[in-house]
């Protein structure tokens, strides 16, 4: 029987008690219909923001009139992808990034002291996060997609986010990764959200898988 590389998932599992922006409601499940009292079937019903877990943020997140979540290319989320090892700084600027890129690398994921707080149950607002100047050295990069470990790319600060700069950059985020089993280096990123109309963002399922397994043309 062929033998076929492991995927990583970087995905967090969806759960009551799951640490969640503040503000933005947490994730809650109930049963509406339950075998053990009878019914014919389990069935769950679901209630959480669209910026839950993992998630894919769409421009339409801070910008007016601009694209949601239904208008997501896979092109975009799924292809050749650098996890990159930033450590235990806190802010993600430019001066850390040059050099580290991948020559032609699209798609960037950083691999911070954040994937730990998942286990901690609370928001943490020391996480780590992409400044300013960071963002607009992407840009100038040509990346195409950035994702991080934690809730959001951008500072706790409202003055100091990022969100607006990339999105309107057409750089697509993505966020509420856990990269403590993906060791640094390049990937096949598969990611794939949900299809939600006219919604700013939706929950996804990615997953890093060994180089060459996608065989997309980059667009």
């Amino acid at each position: 029987m062929t033998q076929f590389p492991p995927w990583i998932d970087i995905s967090v599992t969806l759960h009551p008690g799951l640490v969640a922006w503040p503000g933005d409601p947490s994730f809650a499940i109930s049963r509406v219909a339950e075998l053990a009292a009878g019914d014919e079937a389990n069935v769950s019903a679901l209630s959480f923001c669209a910026h839950t877990g993992t998630h894919l943020d769409a421009p339409s997140h801070f910008l007016p009139d601009a694209a949601g979540i239904e208008s997501f290319s896979c092109a975009v989320a799924n292809g050749p992808a650098q996890v990159v090892e930033v450590g235990d700084i806190v802010q993600i600027g430019a001066d850390i990034l040059k050099g580290k890129l991948a020559p032609e690398c699209r798609r960037l994921l950083f691999k911070t002291r954040n994937s730990v707080f998942w286990d901690e149950g609370k928001f943490r607002y020391d996480y780590t996060f992409l400044t300013s100047d960071g963002a607009d050295w992407l840009i100038r990069e040509g990346v195409r997609l950035v994702g991080i470990d934690y809730l959001s790319i951008g500072s706790p600060r409202p003055e100091q986010d990022v969100h607006a700069t990339l999105l309107a950059a057409g750089v697509w985020i993505l966020e509420g990764l856990d990269l403590r089993n993906a060791p640094p280096g390049i990937y096949d990123l598969i990611c794939l959200p949900l299809r939600i109309g006219a919604c700013e963002a939706a929950p996804a399922r990615a997953f890093l898988a060994p180089p060459g397994t996608l065989r997309l043309e980059e667009g």
